[in-house]
């Protein structure tokens, strides 16, 4: 089975981004046009399939227009990766 394409921290961070952008009534559109990237890209971010993620300027422009810290954002403690055992 292939690993998968995202850090279980990477997944973290778009899971929280996803839910508060779904709380605070944005579409996948919206953030595209926020960030100036193509509606594909938030889709390929939020996908576990695809490698694509958010840069961090990216993040802190997220957390400006969710009207959030970025520590709502990012995990409050490290997630542990499975890798990190070899």
């Amino acid at each position: 089975m292939a690993a998968p394409k995202k850090s279980k921290f990477e997944m973290a961070v778009i899971a929280r981004i996803a839910e508060l952008r779904r709380e605070r009534g944005y579409s996948q559109d919206d953030l595209a046009i926020f960030l100036d990237v193509s509606r594909g890209f938030i889709g390929q971010v939020e996908s576990p399939n695809s490698p694509s993620t958010y840069s961090l300027n990216q993040i802190n422009r997220l957390a400006y227009k969710l009207e959030c810290s970025i520590h709502d954002i990012i995990p409050s403690s490290a997630v542990e990766e499975k890798e990190w055992d070899d």
